[in-house]
């Protein structure tokens, strides 16, 4: 294709079946992703980006720039919003309006970054230790200035890990039993927003909670800056360690954390594993039981809650064990604890609306730096859902959000003063999309007031 933001130069197309149709190609006046402009405004208001900006190292030297930091960041975070999960389509992007503009600068009225260009920010910029360790730290920073705007009374933390198929040779990457392939296996902290406080690439053969106190300690040490008042931790079986417990309570953080069963714990609940009497019910049958409980490997006996379900057609009782230093009803504690699964739901929105687990880079530090830029994506997507989307869509998913709201036709009409995106009103109305901009207006900072 001569012209890379598309044929605009050539005659338009006939088409046999009804000569009245006539397709016109006009890639540099067209967008299929206007409504990341909505982020983009968001971006604005919170300052995300400038943030960024202040913590990111420009490794660069010299007047040799032809993009500012802060555009070769935007370019990657949104890109990644909309789907594009690697460099592959910044070729592409780089001509795009709606992409143009979200950069910024010269980009507005030229083209953003090259290919080559944005290889070099992610893969080398972005993986030096210092920006390494500040991009890290940046997701947390964001979900603190949403806070500013959205003060929290207690925050519950989830862990939990994950997987990133791999293919060919990829450093770390490993074969996974579990999950039966060869690929890495991230480890993620989301608070109950929805918002991903902190993840971390690991290699494929760690165990479940290889490394948690390097994820975990850095989101508690920024919440006891006196930023909430109470703290709380959900994690599955794969946590159930003594140094977990431990380290929950040294910092008065009440926890829920799924028990493995042991010959020991069913003895205790003996009695509620007798099968009911009579005829079995239509419905099911759920007990609870709690009781003090030391494993070997404690320093001191702690609480554990006991579930066990009865279900129509089955032989056997479900059980489930948790430890907990909560003191509310049993009941109470396991219906805590099942809110957990929402964490699951989270990482299949990373997965299905972010494209996270698509790490194509032979280098481990190259695909490390870019879980963070899918996690940065991600979080800007979530803030939008939680904090400015009107109520008919307040329960969309990050996936629905991406292929309604994001994925927004438009043609791109210039005039003298002024450039106008012509949206396609489909998912989204210009009532619908006003009420969007205008739920972001209210979270910009509100200027001081004059003096009397």
């Amino acid at each position: 294709m001569a012209n890379p933001t598309g044929e605009s130069e050539s005659d338009a197309l006939r088409l046999d079946f009804d000569r009245r149709l006539m397709l016109q190609f006009r890639g540099s006046v067209v967008t299929s992703d206007a409504g990341l402009l909505a982020y983009r405004e968001l971006d604005d208001a919170l300052g995300l980006t400038a943030m960024a900006s202040d913590v990111l190292a420009d490794a660069r030297t010299g007047k040799n720039g032809r993009h500012a930091l802060a555009g070769l960041f935007r370019q990657s975070v949104f890109g990644r919003l909309a789907g594009y999960e690697d460099v592959n389509d910044a070729e592409r992007l780089r001509h795009d309006p709606a992409m143009r503009w979200i950069v910024g600068g010269d980009a507005a009225h030229g083209s953003a970054a090259s290919p080559s260009q944005m290889g070099r920010f992610e893969t080398q910029w972005l993986a030096a230790p210092k920006n390494f360790a500040a991009l890290a730290d940046l997701s947390g920073q964001w979900i603190d200035l949403v806070h500013g705007r959205r003060p929290p009374r207690g925050i519950v933390l989830d862990m939990d890990s994950s997987v990133s198929p791999t293919h060919g040779e990829q450093e770390k990457s490993v074969w996974n039993g579990h999950y039966a392939c060869t690929c890495y296996h991230p480890l993620f902290v989301f608070n109950q927003f929805g918002d991903l406080e902190r993840c971390a690439l690991r290699p494929g053969n760690v165990h479940s909670a290889d490394g948690w106190d390097a994820v975990l300690k850095p989101v508690v040490a920024r919440y006891h800056q006196g930023k909430v008042s109470r703290i709380y931790f959900r994690a599955d079986a794969a946590f159930a360690m003594p140094e977990v417990y431990e380290f929950l309570e040294a910092e008065r953080i009440k926890y829920a954390i799924r028990l493995p069963a042991n010959q020991v714990l069913q003895s205790r609940i003996g009695y509620l594993l007798t099968r009911p009497v009579g005829r079995p019910a239509h419905h099911v049958r759920r007990s609870h039981a709690s009781f003090s409980y030391q494993a070997g490997s404690w320093t001191k006996p702690r609480r554990v809650i006991a579930k066990v379900e009865w279900h129509p057609g089955e032989l056997y009782p479900r059980v489930g064990f948790i430890v907990t230093n909560m003191s509310r009803p049993a009941e109470r504690v396991v219906a805590f604890y099942n809110k957990r699964g929402t964490c699951e739901q989270w990482i299949k929105e990373g997965k299905g609306a972010i494209k996270w687990t698509r790490l194509s880079c032979r280098t481990f530090a190259a695909n490390a730096v870019r879980l963070q830029l899918h996690a940065l994506a991600y979080n800007l997507g979530n803030f939008l859902r939680t904090l400015a989307t009107p109520e008919p869509i307040k329960d969309w998913s990050l996936t629905s959000l991406t292929e309604k709201l994001i994925k927004i036709g438009a043609k791109v009409v210039s005039h003298g003063r002024y450039v106008a995106f012509q949206m396609a009103e489909v998912a989204i109305p210009r009532q619908m999309f006003q009420e969007i901009l205008r739920l972001i207006t209210e979270l910009r900072p509100q200027p001081p007031p004059a003096p009397a």
